[in-house]
């Protein structure tokens, strides 16, 4: 074997560099636990702002009295950042805009953020909380994703659950706070939870059950504890769940079987003329056919007419009866009649009389004796 080149030996070390720089690559990536980012403070930006910035959003009617009674809460949380915010009952609309004092150049957008969550029904305790740096929104539309209404009104509800259920298993997963109203899901929290949210919602949208995403989230969540998996691949824990896409259609009871396919065309059906060569009728003469289709006919004639005399015989035939045998039991001492014991009692239902105490012939015999007695 011949000694490594000056060549080679750089391309050796140029490679080992290169892997070098992949592994700090991927320790830079990697951040702390506990970290934070520090905060945006006057500091950093001493002379504020160039120009004022401003959005609008508007409100549904229904939204009026809760925002009346919490706007003087949402003008004290958004002036700590120096934003001022106005509200405009006559065109039902919400408004946010810098000032002079603003220092922040993305408190306005977290501001913007607030004004549309309190229009999507979210309660100021929770949509208070995006003026934090760690916090965000996410508002998804699914009015379009489901043409029928009565279909899309199911899969809403899916989401929510009985009683709020799968909702509440979603937030505790995710840690975000999240609220379903109308056509649109409001979500508020850390930035990986709310890319999990949207892809429930979405898939929840797509008739995929909200049950199957909740459990891979378990399943990561109990992972990301364990340090020594961290850095490995999840997907041989994490279930596979295929979409079954049954038809809902009914199948006939008699299902056509499709011929194979030929490209030659079917054989052309033999004529009156083919049969009757194949057959010899064709030689034969006028008068013979005739006489052919004569008996043809009559025998045809003698067959039906055989046939209607067999129905019409059918009523006059006698069913077949089963013969009648009598069973004769034989002559036991217990069914033997006593014809003594018979007359006996024949003579006692003489002697009494119906609704008469029973008669006692010798108390009746001295009674007799008696009244003779008494005449005499």
């Amino acid at each position: 074997m011949a000694a490594p080149t000056e060549s080679t030996s750089e391309t050796l070390t140029n490679k080992n560099q290169k892997k070098g720089q992949k592994t700090d690559d991927a320790e830079l990536q990697t951040v702390p636990d506990g970290w934070k980012e520090p905060k945006f403070t006057r500091v950093d930006n001493p002379k504020g702002l160039l120009e004022e910035s401003s959005f609008a959003t508007l409100f549904p009617k229904y939204r009026e009295v809760y925002l009346k009674e919490c706007w003087p809460l949402v003008q004290k949380a958004l002036g700590d950042v120096f934003i001022n915010a106005t509200l405009d009952l006559i065109e039902g609309s919400m408004t946010v805009h810098t000032t002079k004092k603003t220092f922040d150049p993305y408190a306005i957008l977290r501001g913007r953020d607030l004004i549309k969550l309190l229009a999507r029904s979210v309660p100021f305790e929770q949509a208070v909380r995006i003026l934090e740096d760690d916090v965000a929104c996410d508002i998804i539309k699914i009015g379009t994703l489901v043409r029928n209404r009565e279909r899309f009104v199911k899969r809403r509800q899916r989401l929510i659950g009985p009683k709020g259920s799968t909702l509440k298993a979603l937030e505790l997963l995710t840690s975000c706070y999240v609220m379903v109203q109308g056509n649109t899901v409001s979500a508020l929290g850390p930035y990986s939870g709310l890319k999990e949210v949207r892809k429930v919602v979405l898939d929840t949208m797509k008739n995929i059950h909200p049950i199957y995403n909740i459990k891979t989230l378990m399943i990561k969540r109990e992972l990301a504890s364990d340090p020594e998996l961290r850095t490995q691949s999840w997907e041989r824990f994490l279930p596979n769940f295929r979409h079954k896409s049954l038809s809902k259609r009914k199948q006939p009871k008699k299902k056509k079987v499709k011929k194979e396919y030929t490209p030659f065309p079917p054989p052309q059906p033999e004529s009156k003329i083919d049969k009757e060569l194949a057959t010899g009728e064709f030689f034969l003469r006028e008068s013979e056919k005739r006489r052919q289709k004569l008996n043809e006919i009559k025998a045809k004639q003698a067959e039906a007419l055989s046939k209607r005399q067999e129905q019409r015989q059918k009523d006059f035939i006698p069913p077949k009866e089963k013969p009648a045998v009598k069973k004769s039991k034989p002559a036991t001492a217990e069914n033997k009649i006593d014809i003594q014991a018979l007359k006996e009692k024949v003579k006692k239902a003489k002697s009494k009389k119906l609704g008469a105490p029973p008669v006692n012939l010798e108390r009746s015999s001295a009674k007799d004796g008696k009244r003779k007695k008494v005449k005499s």
